[in-house]
């Protein structure tokens, strides 16, 4: 019997000698398809028996977003999306699943790396790094930097206590904050270590700084809206390593020049890699190009998760790392 076939949508560039290793259950192949009108012939084509994916965040450009209408033209073959991103976002997942078709992502490795960068945003929105930077290049030497704040004694709500809101947790507490969080369901007190449980509201209206690291969906676009804004304390600080559309960019920039948000950190942005005009302008405002994961340590440990997850498909019809929905779902 032939072996199952495997393909790769981009690019693997550290964890090559895995992939070749995986050839002792699978038949290996990288995609070449141009476009995603392209890809769609060649699913009728040599990639019509593929069983499963090895799929990159830039492998967008070549198929577009994994949604409803990719999905009809899947050969019935294949059965396991492996996304190597712990943000799965492109990918439609209740289609997917209605087509039988596993998605598993990167959970935990990406925890560390990206909670270091939320740190470092937090603690440079809270002492006004970013106006000092830009003030000493200019040739300021701390005459027109703001008073800052320390981030001792502040309250810090995150939105979205997974694995990289509870490792934010762990950092933001050793610089001597206290941390309350809010998520669709309480933690185990495992889990939450000792963070306050808060309803949404609570965590806006009290916080003094705000962690968004929660998932991008339908139903967590602009979770961050003018409404929300409105309900925060004035002079809020807020940091977001989630995905640039859980906030309303917009909304941000007119919360920043009404003074509502005194700074913000921001790793992610709305529609990468397009910046709001209000945001590059702003010197209250730490901006950096989407590197949360981007360190080689992790970058290694994802690639291989996904190589993982792709071998427990073949050899075991079902992925380490299946995605929440599909878990709470129970139909894999």
């Amino acid at each position: 019997m032939s072996k199952p076939h495997v393909l790769l949508l981009g690019d693997i560039t550290h964890a090559k000698a895995e992939w070749e290793a995986l050839s002792d259950v699978a038949t290996l192949s990288i995609c070449d398809s141009g476009n995603r009108e392209q890809f769609i012939k060649d699913l009728k084509g040599k990639y019509s028996d593929v069983v499963a994916v090895f799929r990159t965040f830039k492998s967008v450009g070549i198929t577009g977003r994994i949604d409803a209408e990719l999905i009809k033209e899947f050969p019935p073959t294949l059965k396991f999306v492996c996304h190597n991103g712990a943000g799965y976002d492109q990918i439609d997942v209740e289609p997917c699943s209605a087509a039988g078709i596993q998605i598993s992502n990167c959970p935990s490795t990406v925890d560390d790396a990206t909670a270091d960068v939320n740190m470092m945003l937090i603690l440079g929105a809270l002492r006004n790094f970013n106006q000092a930077a830009v003030g000493l290049r200019r040739g300021e030497w701390n005459s027109t930097t703001p008073l800052a704040n320390d981030p001792e004694g502040k309250l810090l709500g995150i939105v979205g206590m997974g694995g990289i809101g509870r490792a934010v947790k762990r950092r933001a507490e050793a610089f001597g904050m206290t941390v309350q969080y809010y998520n669709r369901r309480e933690l185990s007190p495992e889990l939450s270590a000792g963070a306050k449980y808060v309803s949404f509201d609570e965590l806006l209206a009290t916080s003094d700084v705000i962690s968004l690291n929660l998932p991008l969906n339908a139903n967590t676009r602009h979770t961050i809206n003018k409404a929300a804004f409105d309900k925060m304390k004035d002079g809020v600080v807020i940091a977001n390593t989630a995905r640039g559309a859980v906030m309303d960019e917009a909304a941000l920039v007119e919360a920043l020049e009404s003074g509502k948000v005194k700074s913000c950190g921001l790793d992610v942005f709305e529609n990468e890699p397009t910046i709001h005009e209000g945001l590059l302008k702003n010197e209250k405002v730490m901006l950096l190009p989407h590197v949360g994961t981007l360190t080689y340590e992790t970058q290694k440990k994802m690639e291989v998760q996904v190589i993982d997850n792709i071998r427990a498909a073949i050899t075991s019809a079902k992925v380490n790392t299946l995605v929440p929905e599909q878990v709470a779902a129970g139909i894999f």
